[in-house]
């Protein structure tokens, strides 16, 4: 499915605390955006891509942006040129997600950014998703891992969207230094 269709747009922004939603570190548990199509974000405007956000309320980011979208899919965003940012998710049959190759659940991602040759051209977006198939009910761990800094200054903030079935979350936080994780569960 690519992110020209989809949810109807939601109407509210609800704030939740999730089981099992804390950064890798010992700070307290994190709280993430939660929306769903019954539950909305509040537009700000036009999509803007290479944001992990979704700007326009609809429930779905980075519609219109060359990207694919799945019924199950994660984003991370960071502005920092130079820096290096790990998506990395285990699908419910305990399995990482790798660049170019589907796991066995049907979840592909699709770039790491920054890249080797600069194929993320300064816009680092990293995304995992549905690529087809069902998908698998379960537990998603979400890992956000800071691997280097390269030229850039810590700390490096960074945008998470997901989508799990029919919820979509969002949060930001921010990785302090290099080797930093910030960690998640969400389940379907």
């Amino acid at each position: 499915m690519t992110r020209a269709g989809g949810f109807a747009a939601p109407a509210g922004l609800l704030l939740a605390l999730l089981n099992g939603c804390a950064p890798a570190s010992s700070t307290p548990a994190a709280q993430l955006e939660v929306s769903a199509p019954e539950r909305a974000t509040s537009t700000t405007g036009p999509e803007i891509c290479g944001n992990a956000l979704d700007d326009n309320g609809n429930g779905i980011a980075e519609e219109g942006c060359g990207l694919t979208a799945g019924a199950v899919e994660f984003l991370i965003a960071w502005d920092e040129p130079t820096a290096d940012v790990d998506l990395r998710v285990i699908d419910p049959n305990d399995e990482l997600v790798e660049v170019g190759r589907p796991t066995e659940s049907g979840l592909v991602k699709e770039r790491d950014c920054p890249g080797r040759e600069n194929e993320c051209a300064r816009k680092n977006l990293e995304t995992v998703y549905q690529e087809e198939g069902e998908p698998a009910a379960g537990k998603y761990v979400v890992r956000v891992v800071l691997v280097s800094l390269g030229n850039s200054e810590p700390p490096v903030d960074v945008r998470l969207w997901a989508r799990v079935g029919a919820r979509a979350y969002s949060h930001t936080f921010r990785l302090p230094r290099a080797e930093a994780a910030w960690q998640t569960t969400l389940s379907l």
